[in-house]
């Protein structure tokens, strides 16, 4: 059986109609804006309205500051765990001395560092001896997040043990992983 011919004129409006379809449905992934870096949290601290950058998985974890030249005056990054435990934080392949804040999980303050750079790993170093040589900054206390802020910081906001500062916790929290 020999299949059916059609002229080229009908073929035409039937290929206009399916390519104007198929742009139509790629649009949408055009209009959606494309996150660079991690999301942001707006948070007061004192009487000041911080941007900070949510680190709630664990490869941003790992990565928070390291490798950046500057911290904004009101910027920094907001550390989100899943549970709440004793933590201690380091100052790894980080080049601008940094501020930290543990807070429990109601937000109260447990622990405050001003922590320094580092000497960088040195060639004839291994990793394991470069990580043993780092100053580990400790929560005391079991946390759930932390907060890392310009140097300066922890004087200029007047931060002390016991204080509280106010956080969105079930939005933090789900987004924990």
């Amino acid at each position: 059986m020999k299949a059916p011919t059609f002229p080229a004129t009908r073929l035409l409006p039937l290929a206009m109609a399916l390519l104007v379809a198929a742009a139509a449905g790629g649009s949408d992934d055009q209009k959606k804006p494309e996150q660079k870096g991690p999301p942001t949290e707006k948070v007061v601290i004192g009487a000041e309205t911080f941007k900070l950058q949510i680190a709630a998985d664990p490869k941003t974890r790992i990565r928070g500051l390291m490798q950046r030249t500057k911290i904004d005056d009101h910027g920094g990054m907001l550390f989100v765990f899943r549970k709440s435990m004793r933590r201690s934080f380091w100052m790894k392949n980080c080049l601008v001395d940094i501020d930290l804040v543990f807070l429990d999980r109601r937000g109260r303050i447990v622990a405050l560092h001003k922590m320094k750079v580092q000497p960088p790993r040195r060639k004839s170093e291994s990793e394991g001896a470069y990580h043993r040589r780092l100053k580990s900054y400790p929560s005391h206390r079991r946390s759930q997040f932390a907060i890392e802020l310009k140097a300066g910081s922890i004087d200029r906001l007047k931060l002390k043990l016991d204080k509280t500062i106010g956080l969105d916790f079930k939005k933090l929290k789900k987004l924990a992983k």
